[in-house]
């Protein structure tokens, strides 16, 4: 199973390509569908990715999810 990133790369592939416009049907449907494939793969691999990050943040015999949060440019000056 190709890694996430190697997924995504190939999902912007097919995307650039189904966007040009200027290919046959039949080629569109079967990228279409690949698109698909990696979409799900890599959804799932994101789910698992969330689920360990739960576990990781494990306290007291409580699950205590919390959002992921980017950092902005002055909250990385502050640290």
């Amino acid at each position: 199973m190709p890694k996430f990133e190697e997924c995504l790369q190939r999902l912007e592939d097919i995307l650039a390509e189904l966007e040009r416009g200027d290919i046959p049907l039949e080629r569109a449907v079967t990228l279409f569908e690949e698109g698909i494939k990696l979409s799900t793969a890599c959804r799932k691999e994101l789910e698992d990715a969330e689920g360990k990050v739960e576990i990781l943040l494990k306290q007291n015999g409580r699950i205590q999810a919390e959002p992921f949060e980017e950092l902005t440019s002055s909250q990385t000056t502050k640290r």
